[in-house]
């Protein structure tokens, strides 16, 4: 393991949650699992922590007690090329879970996810003001984002 590791802490669904995120990114892949032993504190052989790797990045999830929650205050951006891949990962990581506004999501394990096209930093940089806050106004009246309509706002004026 190297640099920064998200370290994700489970009410007992490490496991489940990792096999889960590794089925829906592509080119994932499932590492280590640990099991607690006699000291604890969780129950002898059950999972203590799951590794996993999604795009590149290695995530740790622990099977903690059910002490801590998951908040929208920490959330993972995935960029997508095309429409295409916002609707798969929308719809895989929303399933079970709830959606908001502006392209975020929670995920059936409380873990916050933004599905965002890459055309949105192009597309609210632009040096025109005008442009880039019709693009902006229509990304608050949108669930999943839709790339057309985002690109529709940006041409009117």
């Amino acid at each position: 393991m190297k640099g920064i590791t998200p370290f994700l802490w489970f009410d007992g669904k490490a496991e489940e949650a990792a096999r889960f995120y590794t089925s829906v990114f592509k080119g994932s892949k499932l590492g280590a699992i640990t099991r607690y032993g006699e000291a604890g504190p969780g129950p002898k052989g059950s999972v203590m922590t799951a590794m996993f790797e999604v795009a590149g990045q290695e995530f740790i999830a622990l099977n903690g007690e059910p002490i801590f929650k998951f908040t929208p205050a920490i959330s993972f951006v995935v960029n997508c090329e095309t429409q295409q891949e916002v609707d798969e990962y929308w719809e895989k990581l929303s399933a079970g879970g709830s959606t908001n506004q502006c392209g975020w999501l929670t995920d059936r394990y409380g873990v916050s996810w933004q599905i965002v096209p890459t055309a949105m930093e192009r597309l609210m940089s632009d040096p025109d003001p005008a442009k880039a806050n019709r693009v902006m106004k229509a990304m608050l009246q949108m669930t999943k984002l839709d790339i057309a309509g985002l690109e529709r706002a940006y041409r009117q004026g």
